[in-house]
């Protein structure tokens, strides 16, 4: 036995002889951004010469690079660590089995958006010194701590950065502003793949990097989780304890580990001499940041902050000093390890408050309601989805019941009846607290300076009808939804296909692509055993002579729409016939999008992820700078994302020509800025003079009062006349197109004081009332400006059209009923 065991410690020497550190193994460590594949051979090093570390590969990227998670722990832990997970899970009633084993679960995720570097750089060194066998401390920590290390959420955005900084850089640095290295070009590489901010994305889970990213984190439920992030290079560093406003769900012992972590992480920067700051700026309320989403699972969610971003290799500051690539990563690996370090010494209190989360959480739940129904319908299953990746509980009902509750769409108690199918998600259950911050109607606020959206209830998002209960129900319930079975038929006269929800958007581009001629009904109708509605979609045996054996092909694209029925004729009970004036036929949209530096990086790829991704739909993509070259007759579509387009005269009229010859223009948000008061067009921000001058007598008098007011409140009254991100209840004219299957009342997701009075000669298909509902902080001033409103209009001219829209429909692409909305826009106007 005891040869076995100086065999071990012989072999184990070895091992860590050959453990080499970032700069042993990449010479130009701390000098120059790694490329990807050195940042995974210097983490495969680590594994095949330390047993301190175990690979967790977990994905791929749209890109097709790897996305890798490291367990790091003592032997004898990573031996254990099945045990130690499943354990862990049990204690929270989250699955898993057997006893848990009082370890600390620490999380670190690096580089989350590409361009700020020195974050899955320092995640070597983070690594190397938990590794490192003359670290005899971090040893220590290990014993009681699994850690958990993603070195690069974001890897194609790291590397497009990182290739472009090797490409533009040569021997010598340049910490002058003006040099090339500190002016990243368009797209840059903050975002993914599809140009979106993963640190945005955790909640909702639109992109594949965070999909698969969650699901290995529901698998383990960290107790402490580190973002490690960097912002403009000026700034000093960043470290918790957070901003307010905090929401109301932060607990004491949340809020208590951040006090801890910011005491211990000052003293390592002030031996240092390092300037820091804490609890500015950096709040903890929006629920899908890489600090929130994990506190709203219980964790201790923080965010780190260097500065860095723009700053290359090495950049001049404000006072002079020059930081370096290096600074950076030395500032990171020193506040993370103290993270880690912290975690560890906290370890007993760390647990046992993570379970009294959890428990807490169940029994005694902090909102106002304790069950939330939503009525099923075409959009009810996309959210059903949402709530899977998210292991947040929920079941159907399998009975009639007359309840009353709180009446999202109306903001009002209402009485209504539970039907068969409808989704129901109680409050108790473990992760009682995310379904509460997703579902509640209202979040209270403790300070209007807030980072991000400060609304974002689920069913306004997903425009389903929805109920939330003061009490518990007892109700019957079933796991999963039951369809209804096929009506009998004896011919094909024709398919019916209900329209409202993702999946019958992605038919209908299927269907497009496949040459088969479809039908849009513009009048409710009736036929045997089947209700048309506004938007559904027809298809009819007529149209399609050339398709061979019409109903067997038709039932074979509609495989994965189990709601299409068949018509046997086109002779309805009521309503129109289908072959009348009330079913035209549907153009296939040939789609042009723009890009460059003159749209919104962002906002370009909510559109492209929209078209890929949502409708899985054909867009040629053309950049700004190359728009000479576009063959406009080759489109019968133009996408405009919200940008800064600076187009010429000569520009602007031959957009103008493609819409007068029958083309169609998408236009959202400041794009807007092309078609307003021009010559031609109805849109202008007032709808008559003397509303723009009461408009500016009104700026005139606010300017006059002004005079008087202090220096130390502007930044609070500036936030007077914005809306950070708010709920604002929409008038639909459920009549046209547009807002086929989006409900009675649009809710749409103002994030911009962007707003124009109603407009003449247009249909505002959706428009702000006057004394409109809204959720969430829009700005005293800006509030009543937004009455009588437009938010989304048409304007026909010559035999095109103008969709405008005001607020952006796919921001994140979580908001559910715009991707509809979006979708009504490509697909069903005429």
């Amino acid at each position: 036995m005891k040869k076995i065991f100086l065999t071990i410690i012989f072999f184990t020497a070895i091992l860590n002889a050959q453990l080499k550190s970032p700069s042993q193994f990449l010479p130009g460590y701390g000098k120059q951004v790694s490329y990807y594949h050195e940042l995974e051979s210097y983490f495969s090093h680590l594994t095949q010469n330390s047993q301190y570390i175990k690979h967790q590969p977990y994905g791929q990227t749209n890109q097709g690079r790897n996305l890798n998670a490291y367990v790091i722990s003592t032997p004898q832990n990573l031996a254990n660590l099945d045990v130690i997970r499943n354990g862990h899970l049990a204690s929270i009633g989250m699955g898993g089995s057997g006893s848990a084993t009082d370890k600390a679960i620490v999380w670190l995720s690096f580089n989350v958006h590409g361009n700020e570097p020195a974050a899955a750089e320092s995640a070597m060194t983070v690594a190397y010194e938990l590794l490192n066998p003359e670290n005899t401390e971090t040893k220590k920590w290990l014993e009681n701590t699994i850690v958990i290390l993603d070195p690069c959420l974001n890897p194609d955005g790291y590397s497009r950065y990182g290739n472009w900084l090797r490409d533009v850089t040569g021997k010598e640095t340049h910490p002058g502003l003006t040099d090339r290295e500190h002016m990243e070009p368009w797209p840059g590489g903050r975002q993914n793949h599809y140009a979106y901010d993963l640190n945005r994305d955790w909640a909702w889970q639109t992109q594949i990097e965070t999909q698969q990213r969650i699901r290995l984190y529901n698998s383990w439920m960290p107790m402490v989780h580190v973002d490690v992030h960097e912002m403009g290079y000026n700034e000093p560093y960043f470290f918790p304890p957070a901003a307010e406003p905090f929401h109301d769900f932060i607990t004491p012992a949340q809020r208590d580990f951040h006090n801890k972590i910011g005491e211990a992480t000052s003293k390592k920067f002030d031996t240092k001499g390092w300037n820091y700051y804490t609890r500015e700026r950096f709040d903890l309320f929006y629920p899908s940041y890489g600090d929130t989403y994990p506190s709203f699972n219980g964790a201790v969610g923080m965010t780190y902050e260097q500065g860095g971003i723009g700053a290359g290799r090495a950049v001049t500051m404000k006072n002079g000093s020059i930081l370096t690539l290096r600074d950076r990563i030395t500032h990171h690996a020193t506040a993370v390890l103290a993270a880690v370090e912290t975690a560890s010494w906290q370890k007993d209190k760390l647990v046992k408050n993570f379970r009294n989360y959890f428990k807490d959480s169940r029994e005694n739940p902090k909102g106002k309601y304790r069950t939330y129904i939503v009525k099923n319908s075409a959009k009810s299953a996309q959210l059903a989805d949402l709530l899977n990746t998210n292991k947040i509980e929920f079941s159907y009902a399998d009975e009639t019941k007359k309840l009353n509750g709180y009446h999202y769409q109306s903001d009002a108690v209402k009485d209504f009846t539970l039907e068969p199918n409808d989704l129901i998600i109680r409050a108790n259950q473990p992760k009682a607290i995310l379904a509460q911050v997703l579902f509640e109607p209202a979040q209270h606020l403790t300070d209007s300076l807030s980072y991000d959206i400060t609304a974002w209830a689920l069913p306004h998002a997903y425009g389903t009808e929805s109920y939330a209960l003061a009490k518990d129900l007892s109700a019957k319930t079933k796991k999963e939804i039951s369809q209804k079975g096929k009506l009998e038929f004896e011919r094909a006269y024709a398919f019916y296909i209900p329209w409202g929800g993702r999946d019958a958007l992605k038919l209908l581009a299927q269907l497009h692509k496949n040459g088969v001629k479809v039908r849009s009904a513009r009048k409710a109708a009736a036929f045997r055993g089947i209700k048309v509605k506004p938007g559904d979609l027809i298809v009819m045996k007529g149209d399609n002579a050339s398709m061979a054996n019409f109903e067997a092909s038709m039932e074979v694209l509609l495989m994965d729409k189990p709601d299409y029925e068949v018509i046997e004729s086109g002779y309805s009970i009521n309503g129109g016939d289908l072959g009348g004036e009330f079913y035209p036929l549907l153009t296939a949209p040939k789609v042009l999008l723009l890009s460059g530096s003159d749209v919104s990086a962002t906002d370009f790829g909510q559109v492209w992820f929209f078209m890929d991704e949502v409708a899985e739909y054909p867009v040629s993509i053309v950049d700004v700078a190359n728009f000479g070259r576009i063959k406009f007759n080759e489109y019968n579509t133009l996408v405009l994302a919200n940008g800064w387009y600076s187009l010429s005269d000569s520009q602007k009229k031959t957009i103008d020509s493609f819409i007068e010859n029958g083309g169609r223009v998408i236009a959202i948000g400041s794009a807007l800025d092309i078609f307003d008061s021009r010559e031609g067009y109805s849109l202008a921000k007032f709808a008559s003079d003397d509303d723009k001058a009461a408009e500016a007598k009104e700026a005139e008098d606010e300017a006059m009062k002004a005079r008087f007011l202090d220096y130390q409140n502007a930044e609070r009254r500036a936030i007077s006349g914005a809306v950070p991100g708010a709920i604002v209840e929409n008038v639909l004219d459920a009549s046209h197109p547009l807002s086929y299957g989006l409900g009675n009342r649009y809710f749409s997701l103002k994030t911009s004081e962007q707003h124009y009075q109603l407009i003449k000669g247009a249909w505002n298909v959706a428009y702000v009332p006057k004394g409109y509902k809204n959720f969430g902080f829009i700005g005293r001033s800006l509030r009543k400006k937004l009455e009588n409103t437009v938010t989304f209009a048409v304007e026909q001219k010559g035999r095109g059209q103008v969709i405008y829209m005001v607020d952006n429909p796919l921001f994140r692409g979580f908001w559910e009923n715009g991707n509809i909305l979006f979708g009504n826009a490509l697909f069903l106007v005429d």
